[in-house]
């Protein structure tokens, strides 16, 4: 038996895939913003309930650097941008103001550094390829949190410390507080609280080192930064923020954890044991070839939905596979059938909706469970 999915939206990419990156669609549901990023700004487009772009509301933010320099993340209210880039996290103004600036050590291996800018290395050769930090908001918007490269310039934390984890004041750009985020990361990605502004989860890429997961929790004086585990991938929080959904390094294990990192009773799954092997695989080929792995992407529909993908493994096999997970009854993994081939990994929307692009990238396709089928 298999899940039908149902198209429930098409959203075309506000810039061609020529000049930007794949467009997705961030925040809950009732603050949906379709978001593009190319070297020269990053487009923002509020949706209503239905996908559907906001008469004139379209938002544009000037980058200070090209795409491949750094990260970013644009605020609930999409009256923000915040750029994390190789020397700085930088608040820009939809009029290309930039409105306060946190400068840090620099993300290019071996620098020792603090740039005033990002003239000073822009065609450095040994800055081509820079390792790269996050940020993220708070679910209210007004607090920034961002994972950096230490130490800051006038920090009080040991200039030994490699990666550092700061709340900043969305507003003003203060520091309100900062950590040892205890790792050395080359890359990272924010996933906020969706109740609890003042809780943030860190998911961070250590290359073929690990993956530390970090969860902080600032009480408006000190910031607490628990070390949940090394191995692990944050994907998605589910509505209520009590629930974290998360994959091993190794892609070998699948797992529901509440927000001290502990698996929820029963929910812990192993690919191997709960996905079948790939209806086009090989006859002859030993399973120990062609290993079934969970893909780093997936979230929460709703409290107790989930869905999951196996494309990575899958690609050498044939058709990818999508999957729906009911975490409070004994159903198993229930795969989605599409009316059309998919050619990536599914991306959580919430409020029972997931998305997918299109084979060329530049539109999002919006999807919901439609019944059962077979």
């Amino acid at each position: 038996m298999s899940v039908r999915a149902r198209l429930r939206a098409t959203v075309p990419a506000p810039l061609p895939s020529s000049q930007a990156g794949p467009p997705e669609i961030t925040g809950p549901p009732g603050r949906r913003l379709l978001v593009q990023r190319s070297d020269d700004e990053i487009v923002a487009r509020p949706l209503d309930d239905a996908f559907a772009a906001r008469a004139g509301a379209t938002v544009r933010f000037p980058a200070p650097w090209p795409r491949r320099r750094g990260t970013w993340e644009v605020a609930p209210d999409a009256t923000l941008a915040v750029f994390a880039g190789v020397h700085a996290v930088r608040a820009v103004h939809p009029s290309g103001a930039a409105l306060w600036e946190v400068r840090h050590g620099c993300w290019a291996g071996g620098c020792q550094e603090f740039h005033a800018s990002y003239e000073e290395y822009a065609d450095r050769r040994d800055h081509r390829y820079p390792e790269s930090g996050s940020v993220g908001f708070s679910a209210d918007g007004r607090l920034v949190w961002a994972h950096v490269r230490g130490p800051l310039p006038e920090g009080e934390l040991s200039p030994d410390t490699a990666d550092e984890w700061l709340v900043i004041d969305a507003e003003d750009g203060r520091v309100l507080a900062r950590a040892d985020a205890e790792a050395v990361a080359a890359g990272s990605a924010h996933l906020p609280h969706p109740a609890d502004p003042w809780q943030m989860g860190l998911s961070i890429g250590e290359g073929q080192d690990g993956a530390p997961l970090r969860w902080g929790r600032w009480d408006g004086k000190e910031l607490t930064v628990d070390c949940l585990d090394d191995d692990l991938c944050l994907l998605s929080l589910s509505p209520s923020g009590d629930r974290l959904m998360t994959v091993s390094h190794d892609q070998d294990s699948l797992a529901v954890r509440n927000s001290r990192g502990a698996v929820v009773e029963s929910l812990d799954w192993d690919a191997g044991a709960a996905i079948p092997r790939h209806p086009e695989a090989p006859a002859d080929t030993d399973e120990d070839e062609l290993p079934v792995s969970w893909d780093w992407a997936g979230g929460f529909l709703d409290e107790t939905t989930l869905i999951a993908s196996t494309t990575e493994s899958d690609e050498d096999c044939g058709q990818y596979r999508h999957w729906l997970v009911d975490t409070t009854a004994a159903h198993g993994f229930v795969p989605v059938d599409y009316p059309a081939p998919v050619s990536c990994e599914p991306s959580a929307l919430g409020g029972g909706f997931w998305s997918t692009l299109s084979p060329s990238r530049d539109v999002v396709h919006v999807w919901s469970p439609d019944g059962p089928e077979g």
